[in-house]
């Protein structure tokens, strides 16, 4: 009777005050659990863990399943939890119970129902927006200043002095330049740019008495580079030579266009092909076909992907941002030169934020201290990191 008394294992106390609270300043589907512990059960044991479930309330019904869900187990010391990816459009119920070393569980203690509501501001990213404030304000800046007529000195692309010789290639051979301004709409950025150094082109192109052909693969891209190289003649006083059916729109279908633009490359052997745009797969086909034929090609776009065809098919390739800076450089409007001026100054301030972050990793992982580990962090979510 003895022995069988003494392997009579009692349950552990439950724990006490269990609340479920929705986490402020986040983007929803977290909540904080926390319950207080009553330490050790009555057979004088203490717990080994926590263990938390939940279950939700749907149409202020709790769900059919009896079943509760397991959240996690927690150590004994920890006297809270933060569930996360949770349901946003009901309420959810927690329970804790207290769980010892042999595996026992205690009764299980409720909390009220709690919502993890999304919030209109998350907290966590603080910094990343002070980071946006601060590059915005710049941009602002320059591009009051830029409208005001303050000069703004933008160093000299090497692409764009290629621009020169490759017109003046064509018009010695007396060969024309092919202009492919990419595939998308007016809507892309990298189509407007495109656009843009279009214009330089036409004018040197008019100044050299050279022929320019730009097929398009969208009906406003045609109007629109239209109107730029007739601008653009006018501006060389070469009104007379310009010849709208050049600029000509193909079709809207992606390898339609790149079997026309090709098929005419390798017919008429333009002596200089310029790529400025959004370019997917084509541009293998276009830069391959190019070099086939050994014309003079410059190339332009953002599409990381589609770079490295460029780069190694043509003579100079402009690579992402100095794509648009090139826009900018050609056109000199305040509004494009002051934008890119400022987003200079906030990638100056970000390089400057990395070293900072850099020093302090360093000073952190050698004499770590509260204060340098803070400002660590802070530097981490202002960098988006």
């Amino acid at each position: 009777m003895i022995a069988s008394s003494a392997s009579v294992i009692a349950a552990p106390t439950p724990p006490s005050s269990v609340t479920a609270t929705d986490v402020p300043w986040d983007s929803g589907g977290s909540v904080t659990v926390s319950w207080i512990s009553s330490v050790a059960g009555s057979n004088g044991l203490v717990q080994a863990q926590w263990r938390i479930e939940r279950r939700e309330i749907i149409n202020d019904q709790l769900t059919a399943e009896i079943v509760w869900i397991k959240v996690a187990d927690v150590p004994a010391d920890q006297m809270s939890f933060d569930a996360v990816k949770l349901a946003l459009d009901h309420a959810h119920v927690f329970r804790v119970s207290a769980v010892d070393a042999q595996g026992v569980g205690s009764p299980s203690s409720e909390s009220a129902p709690v919502f993890a509501a999304r919030n209109f501001f998350v907290g966590t990213k603080i910094q990343l927006f002070l980071g946006i404030l601060i590059v915005s304000a710049c941009v602002i800046i320059c591009i009051l200043r830029a409208r005001a007529g303050h000069p703004v000195k933008i160093r000299r692309i090497a692409a764009l002095d290629a621009v020169d010789e490759a017109v003046g290639r064509a018009t010695e051979m007396g060969r024309s330049i092919l202009f492919v301004a990419g595939i998308q709409d007016m809507d892309n950025i990298q189509t407007v740019a495109g656009i843009t150094v279009l214009g330089h082109v036409a004018k040197t192109a008019a100044e050299y008495d050279a022929t320019i052909e730009v097929p398009t693969s969208r009906s406003l891209v045609m109007e629109a580079a239209r109107e730029a190289v007739q601008a653009s003649y006018m501006a060389a006083g070469r009104s007379d030579s310009y010849n709208q059916d050049l600029i000509r729109y193909i079709t809207d279908e992606q390898f339609g266009f790149v079997a026309y633009v090709s098929g005419r490359m390798v017919r008429e052997k333009p002596a200089t092909c310029f790529y400025m745009g959004c370019f997917f797969a084509e541009s293998l086909i276009l830069a391959e076909t190019g070099n086939s034929i050994g014309a003079i090609q410059i190339a332009g776009t953002a599409e990381s992907s589609q770079l490295p065809f460029f780069v190694a098919a043509c003579d100079y390739t402009l690579i992402g941002e100095e794509f648009f800076a090139a826009s900018a450089y050609l056109s000199r409007e305040p509004d494009q030169m002051g934008s890119l001026k400022g987003q200079d100054f906030g990638k100056l301030i970000a390089g400057t934020l990395i070293v900072i972050g850099a020093v302090l990793a360093t000073c952190v992982a050698l004499w770590p201290t509260s204060a340098m580990s803070s400002a660590l962090s802070f530097l981490k979510g202002a960098l988006g990191s």
